[in-house]
């Protein structure tokens, strides 16, 4: 994996290629190439590292062909070196790959094809899929592709050329997203919509086993049984603006400072004042299975799975349903109990995390009802749950995300009142909590203003090697988040822990060289937490505390405080997070770290 881009038209495909895969830096790579066909003769060209290595390697080079694919590598098998980027040939050279995904058996069909005579040069898994492709290619490409396919175990998505078929694109999924731009006079694929948009807004979402045949007039779909199918050809309703900077010096600040209105896209006509309670008819669920409902799994990774903490806290206290909040990679293999009162929550920034995807396969199996919350439309998880609620947060760009963070809380508040209304929460609470919730933008904007603060306070700690992040009750999971953005951004240690676990082993690290923050609002745990901090400081510990205004006891305790509008403990985590996703941001710009594109890390995270 990472990102894919094809054109066929009658335009030069060079520079096409070349914008689509900058559209597609945001989700993390570490080379990039091309593969044109021109004059009868397939050009490759690849690098490591940033795309602008492999613009330099092309600049002096007139390539001006009219069909082309690229490919942006996150590696998975073979470090990232020039030979392991993608495009890859076969030994002819006439047969060209790009591939996201994991072959699973390409050791086995390595050694095939090396007993048949096939030499391979690269340590990569996609090599294989050159070279099977072309061990069964006899002139019709789609074909050969289809057949290869049948032959592989994993996931792709895939888009190969021929040089014997210089007027087509094959292109095919399972696991990995795909889609066909349907452009005039023009044709494109990508695996996101970002990396086309400026050239058509009308695409078809391929789906798993499906497979495209692409012309410069238009396209085929079919399935790998060689069923024809007709494609649904969709619109997209963003637009290209929302998914540049704006002015901003990087895509995660201006995504922190879109949250007050993500914040309040995620509740826009979803709010029922006059019945306490809220609108969510995506689920597709009637009252009395909602009613029915005795236990509710949610499932998902990184991020998400923060999220999905908090959702487990507040749909207990409001609802008073048991919930359990998995890891999305050990639910497929836990074998987990799921009877039929039992409600499976999936939930994704993209749609297409490999291991949330499959957590939602095996619950299908096991036959649950299953629901996602997720942030692209037409995205597999959208597609493939029995109904769901989009958060609406816009194109997120940052690979660490931000907004959809804080967009799928509040989505699980939504969900929160709605199952807790139908049980024994009474009109006026439920009156209470929207009120709340309608306040939440406006007290995040409150925070953002706060910016020029927050970054003074990273300036003293940015230099640091080690952090530590402790909360207690819904702040536990914001702590853990706050810590994961620090690691993720800045490359810095940083752990979240539940205030009162710190003195069963992490009280051990803390020194005078030991940052703690501790989020300390006023809430139902405050007088525990401020034992807590009596704990740090009495080790030396420098103690940032997140704090609510008017809070004077707590100034003269710590070594900085950030103070936070005064709101429901319902909404807390809302308006907790936003402090520590700006010092993370702040102290990762002070140390030079690449802040939109961290190391090692990919925005949709595609492989097992």
């Amino acid at each position: 994996m990472c990102g894919i881009v094809g054109y066929i038209g009658e335009k030069n495909s060079v520079p096409i290629l070349i914008e689509g895969l900058k559209k597609l830096e945001y989700r993390g790579y570490d080379s990039a190439g091309i593969a044109c066909i021109e004059n009868s003769d397939i050009i490759i060209q690849k690098a490591a590292g940033k795309i602008s290595a492999l613009e330099a390697q092309i600049k002096d080079k007139d390539i001006s062909a009219r069909l082309g694919i690229g490919h942006t590598r996150w590696a998975t098998h073979g470090e990232p070196t020039d030979i392991n980027a993608h495009p890859h040939i076969d030994d002819s050279g006439r047969i060209a790959v790009v591939h996201n995904g994991i072959i699973e058996n390409y050791k086995s069909l390595k050694t095939l094809l090396q007993k048949k005579g096939h030499i391979f040069i690269t340590d990569t898994d996609t090599e294989i899929l050159a070279h099977l492709i072309s061990e069964h290619y006899n002139g019709d490409l789609l074909e050969a592709v289809r057949i290869a396919l049948n032959q592989v175990d994993g996931t792709y998505g895939i888009a190969v050329v021929c040089l014997d078929s210089p007027d087509r694109i094959v292109a095919a999924r399972l696991g990995s997203p795909l889609v066909i731009g349907n452009g005039e006079g023009e044709n494109f694929v990508a695996s996101d919509v970002a990396a086309i948009l400026r050239y058509t807004n009308q695409v078809v979402y391929l789906e798993d086993r499906e497979l495209a045949e692409i012309t410069q007039e238009g396209f085929t779909v079919s399935r790998i049984d060689r069923t024809t199918i007709s494609p649904k050809i969709e619109d997209i309703n963003w637009s290209l603006d929302m998914i540049e900077k704006g002015g901003y010096p990087h895509f995660m600040l201006k995504e922190i400072m879109e949250q007050p209105t993500t914040l309040r896209n995620a509740i826009r006509g979803r709010l029922k004042f006059e019945d306490g309670s809220v609108r969510l008819n995506g689920l597709n669920l009637q009252y009395k299975e909602l009613c029915q409902i005795k236990r509710i799994l949610i499932t998902a990774c990184g991020t998400s799975w923060h999220a999905s903490l908090i959702g487990e806290y507040l749909i207990e206290e409001h609802a008073r349903i048991p919930v359990e909040v998995e890891y999305a990679s050990e639910f497929r293999y836990r074998n987990p109990i799921i009877d039929p009162d039992s409600l499976v929550l999936v939930i994704s920034q993209s749609g297409e995390t490999a291991d949330t995807l499959a957590a939602l396969r095996e619950a299908k199996r096991k036959g649950a009802t299953c629901l996602g919350i997720c942030n692209a439309v037409g995205s597999s998880i959208a597609r493939e749950t029995d109904g769901g609620v989009y958060i609406h947060a816009g194109p997120e760009i940052g690979v660490a995300s931000t907004k959809a963070f804080t967009s799928q809380i509040m989505v699980q508040s939504l969900i929160t009142i709605l199952l807790a209304r139908m049980r024994h929460m009474s009109l006026e609470q439920g009156e209470r909590l929207i009120e709340a919730i309608q306040r939440v933008p406006d007290q995040v904007s409150v925070m953002l203003e706060k910016n020029e603060e927050i970054k003074q306070i990273a300036e003293k700690y940015y230099q640091k090697d080690n952090f530590l992040y402790l909360g207690r009750g819904l702040n536990f999971p914001v702590a853990l988040e706050g810590a994961l953005k620090l690691k993720e951004l800045s490359y810095i240690h940083a752990e979240g822990y539940p205030a009162a676990e710190m003195k069963h082993g992490p009280i051990a690290l803390i020194d005078e060289n030991m940052p703690v923050v501790v989020l300390a609002p006023k809430d139902a745990v405050y007088e525990k937490v401020m034992s807590n901090i009596q704990e740090i400081k009495a080790r030396r510990g420098n103690v940032i505390a997140i704090a609510t205004e008017g809070d004077t006891e707590i100034a003269s305790m710590v070594n900085d405080v950030i103070y936070i509008p005064k709101a429901r403990d319902f909404v807390l985590p809302l308006i907790s997070i936003i402090p520590l996703q700006l010092l993370a941001y702040h102290i990762s710009v002070m140390r030079g770290c690449d802040v939109d594109q961290p190391r090692n890390l990919a925005k949709s995270v595609t492989v097992e």
